[in-house]
């Protein structure tokens, strides 16, 4: 698999501090190079949000964090690396020098990535001795979130460094798309400005306020586009006759005078006031730090609620990060499988911001969730992956119960280890989980878990394949002798 083995990050602002914490939360070691100041602060500020976020969005094991080298030179932070990218102010002029100046100290196979919002790689690439290696990577914000990079060539950008970066993508959990034609601004931003412009008319003209601008996406056509995009959204609007229909039914409205988009909003003094006040009122009571890290735990809401799409392969952004996660896992480091007299230590896991209900405690369903993901990790370790699965085999749980005992909080570190209970024979894995709080080793759950090992084509319970056996029996053999835990056996509503 191509992958990244040492990436350099040339402009140390919002986006190249987003480029960076991708990168370096995917085992990646990062050079950097910004002359401001503060750049430090600034990534270090970015990278920590970044940290926090990747908390929330996946249990599967990153890898250990690469390191992040700030540079006093672009040659020094170029040094040795295999992908370049370049996110310094949108001027064409800086641009084009510092990425000839890049190209002038790289290893010639490096790739060199930029990440403008719109000017075309052909310019950028003029100068350049190696012009073929050289293409736009414009990311989307936030870079370590949002998954996707628009790869467009320039007219000596080979196609080979086009696909090779987008193979260079897929193992840090991103989607390149590939555009086949060089255009200003792409193809976002060019959605994007034709938006901005007609809401800038719509706050120009007092038909509408940000707010109200802002919750009419939101809460309609902005779900939609999250999960189905832009066509296939209006396929569905067809009915069962599909686009045609659609394109037939409202086709004729592109002719009616409904937008200004052929008209540039005066961006005066009293339009840029009215705008700002109206943004203010808006959100300015939180800070931008607040909003970013509000925005981050939405983000990751919506990709785990679309990971969980169509019949638990993912869709969308949510298939990018199942895909990503499996990855993670196929590259994790696999646990030193000695089976001892003890319960089995199955994951730890910090209780999220977004995990939290009205009364500042983890919700019910949480609790669930913790076990269900401790179940995944036994399976894990016996040989129960997603090869094994797609192989047509797998556990099925068939009755769970579970006792909540004391309250988790916000931020607490939380631990799930698990006993096989004597009743299991491979057929039927029978486990005790406990879920107990890491600073105290206080019991906060039990979930007392039976699952049948199920084959897909037979539609019924069988024995596990022997490799999996194998590695179960002496689990079952070493928990024997450890008795039944107390809570086991238990009915709902019985005294204790």
């Amino acid at each position: 698999m191509a992958k990244i083995e040492k990436a350099a990050c040339i402009g140390g602002g919002v986006i190249g501090g987003a480029w960076a914490a991708r990168f370096l939360l995917a085992g990646i070691d990062v050079a950097m190079y910004d002359p401001h100041p503060e750049a430090e602060r600034i990534v270090g500020e970015v990278l920590a949000n970044a940290e926090r976020a990747y908390g929330m969005l996946t249990m599967a094991p990153l890898p250990p964090k690469g390191r992040l080298t700030f540079c006093k030179t672009v040659e020094e932070a170029v040094a040795g690396a295999d992908w370049i990218q370049e996110s310094v102010p949108e001027r064409l002029d800086l641009k084009r020098s510092v990425i000839t100046q890049i190209d002038a100290a790289a290893r010639p196979e490096a790739l060199i990535g930029s990440s403008t919002s719109g000017i075309m790689p052909s310019e950028l690439q003029r100068d350049m001795k190696h012009p073929e290696r050289m293409f736009v990577a414009h990311p989307y914000n936030p870079v370590y979130l949002l998954p996707l990079a628009e790869l467009v060539g320039g007219q000596k950008t080979s196609p080979e460094t086009l696909e090779l970066a987008r193979a260079k993508l897929a193992p840090i959990g991103m989607k390149g798309v590939i555009l086949k034609k060089e255009i200003e601004a792409f193809v976002g931003d060019r959605l994007l400005e034709a938006i901005w412009r007609e809401g800038l008319w719509l706050i120009h003209d007092d038909i509408c306020d940000t707010e109200t601008l802002d919750d009419v996406i939101r809460y309609s056509f902005g779900m939609r586009w999250a999960q189905m995009g832009m066509f296939e959204t209006y396929r569905i609007a067809g009915g069962e006759a599909g686009m045609r229909h659609f394109l037939a039914q409202f086709g004729p409205c592109l002719s009616w005078p409904w937008t200004k988009l052929t008209d540039v909003v005066d961006l005066d003094d009293a339009l840029v006031d009215k705008i700002a006040e109206q943004s203010d009122a808006q959100s300015g009571e939180r800070s931008i730090r607040e909003l970013e890290r509000i925005r981050d735990e939405n983000l990751v809401g919506i990709m785990h609620a679309l990971k969980g799409a169509d019949g638990g392969k993912g869709w969308g952004s949510g298939k990018i990060l199942a895909d990503f996660e499996q990855n993670l896992w196929a590259h994790a480091p696999r646990r030193d499988y000695r089976p001892t007299r003890e319960p089995l230590d199955l994951m730890e896991i910090k209780v999220l911001p977004s995990w939290i209900d009205y009364n500042g405690h983890m919700t019910e369903f949480r609790y669930a969730q913790c076990f269900a993901d401790a179940s995944d990790a036994l399976l894990r370790l016996i040989g129960v992956d997603r090869g094994y699965v797609t192989a047509g085999n797998s556990y099925y749980t068939v009755e769970t119960h579970t006792r909540l005992l004391d309250e988790a909080k916000l931020g607490e570190a939380l631990k799930v280890s698990a006993q096989i209970l004597p009743s299991s024979d491979g057929k039927k894995l029978h486990s005790f989980m406990s879920l107990t709080r890491a600073s105290d080793n206080v019991l906060i759950a039990t979930c007392e878990h039976l699952m049948l090992h199920v084959s897909s084509a037979e539609g019924k319970a069988v024995p596990p394949a022997p490799a999996v056996m194998a590695r179960l029996e002496p689990l079952i053999d070493a928990h024997r002798d450890l008795g039944v835990p107390e809570g086991a056996g238990r009915s709902v509503g019985q005294k204790r």
